[in-house]
């Protein structure tokens, strides 16, 4: 039974770590920080039942750079470049560790201070850690110490891809993503962009034009496995809604496809996973379903000749963050890769 700290417990991915952890049946939550609310419970922060005690990050650790409540594994749910210099310690200590910032996403230490202004300060890590979509990269997780999980934005557009450039399927090194997410994709600290007058009944889009930070994960995976550089616009909307993504994803094909062509292809390649439900020719994806739940759901449309648009929707905090972080840690520890989670 793995032992568990939560780093930064008390934001919105912290929350659906615990509440997954909490009915893990082969799990133990040992501690979980919170800076700003260390001394108080999680159930006097959020509507729910969880009595656990929220600590101050630093109280968790002892002489000589140990842990002191004995963990096998720590998730990081901190901002991103708070987590490196603590994902080091933790590893220094012999601790495995799930990351859900973007800090160990990035291959090259170069790439990662251009897209986030800073330098990073253990770039040994780098060529350590895994990139935690499981359903490509399942054997390396396993055998991981260090999972980077994948961001909401990037784990939708990237299974909504995968077997297409798996094949070389693309007719066009272009791929014009367009995402809509939930405001809680923001994260939980207020700011005027993210409150209700500004939210409700709107739809904004922000951070587009080679702005948003997640292009540069996307890229990454993308260039890997269609093996030489594509050109991808991506463009992230602000949708007024608690949960969800739905990223919309335009691509040329080589000549010969059709809708139900590709969901043949798709279902051969996701045959298997638990997680990942591509539709019949009939249907398309919407949040209604995935919202609560760890499902990728996947669908395609006609966009003219060789011509298609793939839909694809996530639960951003579930399958997005929380929810692919258990199934990681599931692999890292020989469990039941869909133990503790909502299907």
């Amino acid at each position: 039974m793995p032992r568990i700290g939560i780093f930064g417990a008390t934001g919105y991915t912290g929350y659906e770590l615990v509440k997954l952890l909490a009915n893990h049946a082969e799990a133990e939550i040992v501690f979980a920080t919170s800076q700003s609310s260390a001394g108080q419970r999680m159930s006097d922060l959020y509507p729910c039942p969880y009595d656990l005690k929220l600590v101050n990050p630093a109280s968790v650790w002892a002489a000589e750079g140990k842990l002191a409540e004995p963990a096998d594994v720590a998730f990081f749910c901190l901002a991103h470049g708070e987590s490196m210099g603590a994902v080091k310690q933790a590893r220094d200590a012999g601790v495995r560790v799930v990351d859900l910032s973007a800090d160990f996403r990035l291959r090259d230490a170069a790439v990662y201070q251009r897209w986030y202004s800073h330098e990073h300060i253990a770039p040994e890590l780098l060529g350590e850690a895994v990139y935690g979509l499981c359903e490509v990269y399942r054997p390396q997780i396993a055998q991981s110490s260090l999972v980077a999980n994948p961001g909401c934005y990037p784990t939708s557009i990237l299974l909504a891809l995968y077997p297409l450039l798996q094949g070389r399927h693309l007719g066009s090194e272009r791929i014009i993503a367009d995402s809509k997410s939930g405001v809680s994709g923001a994260g939980r600290k207020p700011s005027q962009t993210t409150h209700f007058v500004e939210v409700n009944e709107n739809l904004s889009p922000y951070n587009i034009g080679r702005v948003h930070r997640h292009l540069s994960e996307i890229e990454q995976e993308l260039d890997t496995w269609a093996g030489t550089p594509l050109r991808v616009t991506f463009s992230p909307h602000l949708l007024p809604v608690s949960h969800g993504i739905l990223s919309t994803i335009y691509v040329t094909l080589e000549p010969g496809w059709s809708v139900a062509r590709l969901v043949e292809l798709y279902t051969r390649a996701y045959a298997g996973e638990s997680f990942v439900h591509v539709l019949p020719a009939c249907r398309l994806a919407s949040l209604a379903y995935v919202v609560r739940t760890n499902r990728c759901a996947v669908s395609f449309a006609v966009a003219g000749e060789n011509d298609f648009i793939t839909v694809s929707a996530i639960d951003n905090l579930i399958k997005g963050a929380s929810g692919q972080a258990v199934p990681n840690m599931n692999l890292m520890f020989g469990l039941d890769e869909t133990m503790g989670l909502p299907m």
